[in-house]
Formats: C-alpha cells, structure tokens, sequence
C-alpha cells in the first residue's frame, strides 16, 4: 500500500535527509557584527578608510561620554534592585517600585532600558522582563507577556550558564513545552520554586514598564496589584519609565494602590544638559580633523531642541554629515591627522587634485601669488600643487586649533554677562564666531560696553577666570595633539601678556587725574576754515581732554580690552569667510542635503511618487515624458491619483470610473461607440475600488455625506 494513503485526510512530510532544526545558540541574544554592503571597490579607498577611522573615534568617545553620564543613576538602580535580591528592606505584600524619569524622547528610553539589561543579566542578579503598552492591551495578555518572558530569558540564561549538553537539551525541552496560553503566576510560582527557592541569593524578577504613560490606567493599576500580592512568593521589583514628571504617576494610581508599593525616584541626566556635554567634549574636541559648519552646527541642534530632544537621533544626523563630507572624493581623506595626511598626499590621483583646486577657498589663494610662473605650476602641475600642500594643511589645522582656544577664552569671557547678548552656551558662540565677522555684530559692540561699566573686582576675577581655564584648556587639550606645542607657543605669549594687563589692572588707581595745562585753543579754532572742521576739531579735543581726565584703571582696562579685540577676536576667532585655503577639507557646510535627507517632506514626496513613479522605481514602463502624461503601464493608484487633480472639489465616482476605464482600455474596447453602455469587468472595478481606498487611506479623498456617488478632494 502507498504510504501516502489513509482513510482520514492529512499531511505526509518527507525531510529528504534533513535533521532536527539546529538547537538555539547559546549567544544567540549577542549582535553579530553586520558586514558592509559596500563593494571592495568602495572599501578599499582612502575616503572611506578615513571616514571609519574617524567614525570609530568619536563613536567611542560619545559612547564613553554617554555611559559616563548615566553611570550614576544607573548604579543607584541596580543598587536598589539588588538589595530586593538579597532580602533587604523587604515587606510582605509590598511591591518595591522605581520611577524613572527619563525625559520624553521615546527611542532614547528604550536604549537606556536595553543598557540596564544587559547589565543584569552581565553580573547574574536579575531576570528582567521589559513589558511594552501595545503588548498589554488587556490584563490577561499582560500576565502571559510578564511569564514568558521571564520564564524564557532564565532559559536562555541557565543554557548560557551551563555548559553540559544535557542541560541545553533540557532547556531546549522546556521552551519547547512553553506556550503562551499557559503562562500563569502559578507556572511562574512552580518554576521559580524549582530553579531559584533552593539557592543561596534568589534572583530578583524586574518587571520593567518603558512607556507608562501608554498604559491603559486600570490594566495597570490590576498589574500592580496582583505583583505586590506575590510579593511574599516572588522577589518581584517594578521599574516605571516615566517621560514627563512625577505628578503622572500621582495622578494614575489611587491611594488603594499607592500604598501596596514602595516608590523610589530616580532621575536621569536632562536632554539638553546631555547634547551639551556630546558637544562641548566631542563635536568641539580639537583632537578631532572634522568640523561642522556654522550653518549645519546649527540646523543638527535646532532639529533636537525643536523637534525630537533625542540625542541618538543627533548622533546619527553627525553621522550623516560626516559620511557626506568624506564620501565626496579621496581629496576629503585629508581630513584626519597632519601627520596621516602628508602621508596620503603622494595617493591622490589627478581627479583628486582638481577636486582640490575646485574647493572655493582655493581661488583666492592663487590671486595671491604674483608669480606668474608660479600661478601657473598650481593651475596645471600636480606635483607642484602636492608640494605646497603640507603647509596648506598646517596652517588650516593650525587655523582650527587657534579658533578653539579663542573660543574658549571668550567663552568665559561674555558667557555670563547680564543678558547674554552673544549666548551663554558655547556651541551659540560656536556658530556665531564660524558663520559671521564677529567684531561687525550689534550683539558683539554690545558684549564690549558691558565689560567696560563691570567693577573692577568683578571685571579682574572675570579676567583671571578667563587666563586659568585658557590655560587649563592649552594643557589638558591642545599640548597632547600633533600641532600643539605650536599652538601652545602662540597662546602663552599672549597669555603671559594678558597677565601683565591683569597685573596692572590689580594696581591700577580710581581716582581721576586733573588734566595738564590746556593747550591754547583760542587761536586754533579761530583758524579753521569751515563749520565741518571746527565741529571734528572740538570732538577731537573732547575725546583727548575725556582721557586725560579719566583714571588710571579706566586707562588700562581700554587697553586690556584692545589688546583681546586685536590678537583674539580678530586674529583668532575669524569666520569662515576669512579661513585659510581648503579649509573646505576640514569642513563640512552642505546643510541643503542634510535638511532634504534628515527632516523629511512627506507630502512632497508622496506627490512625487504618484505622479511619477519612475523617479523612485526606476522602470521603463513608468517613464514618462512630461508629469501630466497617463500612461496604462502605471499602477492603479497613480492612475487614480493624477485623475483626481484633474477634478475640482467634488469628484463624481462613476465619472471617475469611466476615465480610469477608458486609460486602461485595451484595442477591442477602443473599437466601441458607447463606454458607458458595455458591460464593465469587475476586475477593472475591484482594481478602481482599491485604488480610491488607498487614496483614501492616504488622506487625498474621503466619501461625501451629501452626495453618494461623489468624493470630497482634500489636498489642493
């Protein structure tokens, strides 16, 4: 008889040799490095070997910064949690609780959470269940959620421990037998008396909760009970990751609930005290080759304070701009280190030369030279251009590092004068120093009359905080780099010089000094030859007889405040307008492809990909000649979509029907009088109908309440 054969009906399945499905790995919960999709072509190149070498960097340096930031809170969490595992400060029937402000960015949240897992599960303290609002729509479905997750990681947790074969079958056998429909606190109960009741320190369950607000009240507030009455059999500990404030969390659970649980507060570091940390010690680091321009400094931080606060969502628009910048050709890979870059000078091919001598900067810089002979071995010799290149690119590092600590002594300087007109944060100095002339701005001349009505003890403690973290800065910050000790011998001159101005300042006397013998004024004015010379002359004299009468102090503080103007903010502090030649190298300033690609126009380009859908398929059936051309070969919706601008506020839907029709209709059908009359298909109708509810969807139409057989047009 065939064994396929049976009376009653079923499945008959032949593996062919296969074996039993590979067991689950036991670090299967590790990420795997992902490989680039990128060709040897691509990866093999000088740009992109310096795009991720100077990726790696900064990414370990925001990520050193960031667990830095949250080490402490997080300490204090697992502290608190593992002091329920070890039975301290434990009651019956109360449920140990900590609220999490997190801020109200939502994909942060979640990585911090992913943080304090792997944590617990890396020191062996903890089985953690991260329960999520969309996975709890109902009581039952919570509980389930809640055991299968906790049962499930501590099986994966015991194969990892173990290393004996048995023991993985064992756990394979069991998850195996795990359904979801079977997960209840009393399974929970059973198998945590099996695993953990018999040990020395028990392993605490942490329930945690990311999204509390999206949690429906009373789903919770059953949640909360039914843990706290478990609290004598099983160490449970509740996690709340609050997005907004405490009075969230007052105003969700009555008092019936709040005293089933002991609530502890912790608080996490604010987004915005966060994104100044990421840029004052990485993105304005003078370690680092790469630089944002003013203008796209700008825009990165005006999408996380205006848009998401999310400091993840930041470091990858930096990471974007930093892709575009070294993606734009091998010349970019001079973008790193001085001594790096000379050695990648001699790799650069033609193309990458002329892409040098196409940067913006690079023309001024040949206007200069007077030496036709040499204005020509420039434009056309390239070894002569490679020659001059290591001094281009000195003096534009050089430029850089010379800004940064311009930036921080004025930083101190004008941070906090009494209304800030430049800013009191150092990446508005930043933007505002690198996007315009500093001196020529009513917010600067502003800045300079404050410093001059300060006291003179607050004016001289302003002065020597601003030559101690100037200093401070030199030592920590430009001495270990490459081109320090260079920029360090700038800076201590004139620091030494500022010291001098500080000491006489110290010294200086307030009184005001009589002023000599007047000169004979008399006879001078009655010389003068017209009412424009005389009114020059007495304005001359009014300012020269002010200084002979104004103090000592008064005297010294202008000339303290004339020396930081000239050899700071004007030598130093120079925008980009006035940078060395290449900086273009260093910088990166296309803020028009950041904006198109980071802040999306999703009305745009939805349009765009209805009207023409060959701009994003790519397919020669989609090509059209011009945007208002309907072709049969486009899909359904596009066809709808481009019939319905052609109409006005109400759409009639027969109407609408028939033109659709009459665009897909085939040689026979074109052959007949009366469309109206022929006998419609109703797969031509069913593809109508899916595409006007697709437009729908989309938010194009809706159906009319006045009339049946219409359409209301919403977009114009």
């Amino acid at each position: 008889m065939d064994p396929t054969i049976s009376v009653s009906k079923g499945c008959f399945v032949y593996k062919n040799g296969a074996t039993r499905a590979a067991k689950r790995k036991r670090n299967a919960h590790v990420k795997q490095p992902i490989s680039s999709i990128l060709g040897k072509e691509i990866t093999t190149q000088p740009f992109y070997k310096a795009y991720t070498e100077c990726w790696r960097q900064l990414h370990t340096h925001m990520s050193e910064l960031q667990m830095a930031s949250n080490a402490r809170t997080l300490e204090q969490l697992i502290q608190f949690i593992t002091r329920r595992g070890e039975g301290a400060d434990s009651d019956q029937n109360v449920l140990p609780t900590a609220a999490l402000l997190t801020g109200i960015n939502q994909p942060d949240h979640l990585k911090q959470f992913e943080t304090l897992t792997e944590r617990l599960h890396r020191e062996q303290t903890a089985r953690v269940c991260v329960l999520q609002s969309r996975d709890c729509s109902t009581l039952k479905a919570a509980i389930e959620t809640m055991v299968y997750n906790l049962i499930d990681d501590t099986l994966e947790a015991g194969a990892e421990a173990e290393g004996d074969a048995e023991v993985e079958t064992d756990c394979d056998r069991e998850r195996k037998r795990l359904r979801r429909g079977h997960c209840t606190l009393k399974q929970l109960n059973a198998w945590y008396a099996d695993n953990f009741a018999a040990t020395e320190r028990q392993r605490t369950l942490v329930v945690i909760l990311p999204d509390f607000e999206c949690f429906k009240m009373q789903v919770l507030q059953d949640l909360m009970l039914i843990l706290s009455a478990q609290c004598d059999k099983l160490p449970f500990v509740l996690v709340l990751g609050v997005a907004t404030a405490m009075t969230a969390v007052h105003s969700s659970l009555p008092y019936h609930i709040t005293s089933k649980i002991n609530l502890r507060v912790f608080q996490t570091q604010a987004a915005p005290q966060a994104l100044n940390e990421l840029l004052d010690q990485v993105l304005l680091s003078p370690k680092y080759a790469f630089h944002l321009s003013g203008k796209a400094f700008k825009l990165l931080t005006h999408i996380f304070l205006y848009y998401d606060f999310s400091i993840q969502g930041f470091i990858q628009g930096f990471k974007y701009c930093l892709m575009e910048h070294y993606f734009a050709g091998n010349a970019f890979a001079l973008c790193t280190g001085y001594s790096q870059a000379l050695s990648r000078i001699q790799q650069l091919a033609h193309e990458d030369v002329e892409t040098i001598r196409r940067l913006p900067s690079f023309r001024p810089y040949v206007e200069q030279i007077n030496d036709c002979k040499r204005v020509i071995a420039v434009l056309t010799d390239d070894n002569y251009l490679k020659k001059k290149l290591p001094q281009l690119l000195r003096d534009c590092q050089l430029y850089f590092l010379h800004f940064r600590c311009a930036l921080e002594f004025f930083t101190q300087l004008v941070a906090d004068l009494p209304s800030c007109p430049l800013g009191k944060q150092r990446r508005e100095l930043y933007v505002t120093c690198l996007s315009k002339t500093l001196s020529q701005q009513p917010e600067y001349k502003e800045c300079w009359q404050l410093l001059n009505y300060m006291s003179k003890a607050d004016f001289i403690t302003k002065l020597e905080k601003c030559i101690n973290r100037t200093q401070q800065f030199l030592e920590q910050q430009i001495s270990p780099l490459e081109l320090g000790a260079a920029c360090s011998a700038v800076w201590q001159s004139q620091l030494q010089t500022l010291r001098i101005l500080l000491k006489a300042l110290t010294t200086a006397s307030l009184e005001q000094q009589q002023a000599a013998q007047a000169n004979t004024t008399t006879a001078n004015l009655t010389q003068v030859a017209s009412r424009q010379e005389l009114q020059a002359q007495l304005l001359q004299r009014s300012k020269q007889d002010k200084q002979q009468s104004s103090s000592e102090y008064a005297r010294v503080l202008q000339e303290t405040l004339n020396y930081i103007e000239t050899h700071i903010v004007l030598e130093q502090l120079r925008s980009l307008q006035q940078a060395p030649p290449l900086h273009e190298l260093y910088v990166f300033s296309d803020i028009a492809t950041v904006r198109r690609h980071i802040i999306g126009a999703p009305r745009a380009a939805l349009h765009t990909a209805l009207n023409n859908p060959h701009f994003y398929l790519q397919c020669k059936c989609c090509e059209l000649q011009e945007s208002t051309q309907l072709v049969s070969t486009l899909p359904d919706l596009s066809l709808v979509y481009k019939l319905h601008l052609e109409c006005g506020r109400m759409i009639n839907i027969f109407d609408w029907l028939q033109a659709f029709r009459s665009v897909l209709r085939v040689a026979d059908d074109q052959e007949s009088a009366d469309v109206a009359q022929e006998q419609l298909d109703p797969q031509l109708q069913a593809r109508f109908t899916r595409a006007v509810a697709e437009l729908q969807f989309l938010g194009y139409i809706k159906m009319s309440k006045r009339k049946t057989d219409h359409a209301t047009r919403l977009t114009w």
